[in-house]
């Protein structure tokens, strides 16, 4: 776990009573919740859930509307020790070993370790025979291994992912089901936004179930697939949930 100069843990992220309204809309609803340290999370809802705002809301790309959400370890430190990768994500005019190395270049990270850390990436991520290729004519499947093995180079204390296996086919899947795994077994917590049930199953260790804005369920992912106690979340392991 990344920690900062005085040994103190970023996490938990709080979520207190937290809504988020566009327009003339309420997107997010009354949030309360608590990311701590350790099992894999699985933010689990059909589309149109809210998934992707959540995500964005802890990330800090969004304020809340009403409410609170903090760290820890409030501060400066801890936003810096956590990272997203996004649905789609944005692939620079460079290298696959440039994008990986960018985010260390930012942080002001010294060229030998730079060079000991990139290296030490690509190979747990298998990007190694990728490495002088340009990053924008890798497959999808590809792009988003990258995307995210840039986002772990930093080595942040949790990844936030939206959905990153949508569109791909199953063994581009499968692969990048097992970084996400190896990842989250290194110790860097994992919130991942997904509506793929197969994927929550093999992946989580605990559930946040979200529906229409409101978070209807946090429990731990046996508990959740052998019988949500709400009937919402009920509806949709049936597949009878109207998105």
């Amino acid at each position: 776990m990344t920690i900062d100069p005085k040994g103190q843990p970023a996490l938990p992220l709080v979520f207190q009573a937290v809504s988020l309204q566009i327009g003339s809309t309420k997107r997010l609803n009354d949030l309360d919740f608590k990311l701590v340290a350790g099992p894999l999370t699985v933010l689990l809802g059909p589309n149109g859930a809210g998934k992707t705002l959540l995500l964005k809301l802890c990330h800090g790309i969004l304020a809340p509307s009403n409410g609170r959400i903090f760290w820890q370890s409030p501060g400066t430190l801890a936003p810096n020790r956590q990272a997203m990768v996004f649905q789609r994500p944005v692939m620079l005019r460079r290298s696959v070993v440039a994008n990986i190395a960018y985010p260390l270049i930012l942080r002001g990270m010294s060229r030998a370790h730079r060079a000991t850390r990139v290296a030490a990436v690509l190979t747990q991520t298998g990007l190694g025979a990728l490495a002088r290729r340009a990053a924008r004519t890798l497959s999808a499947g590809e792009q988003q291994r990258l995307a995210i093995a840039r986002a772990w180079s930093i080595e942040p204390e949790i990844l936030f992912l939206d959905e990153p296996t949508a569109n791909l086919d199953p063994t581009a899947t499968h692969a990048i089901e097992d970084l996400i795994s190896e990842i989250a077994r290194g110790g860097t917590k994992v919130l991942l936004a997904t509506n793929d049930l197969g994927q929550a199953k093999r992946l989580a260790g605990e559930i946040l179930f979200l529906h229409r804005g409101r978070l209807l369920e946090q429990t731990s992912a046996q508990a959740f697939f052998d019988g949500p106690a709400d009937p919402a979340a009920r509806a949709f392991l049936r597949g009878e949930l109207p998105w």
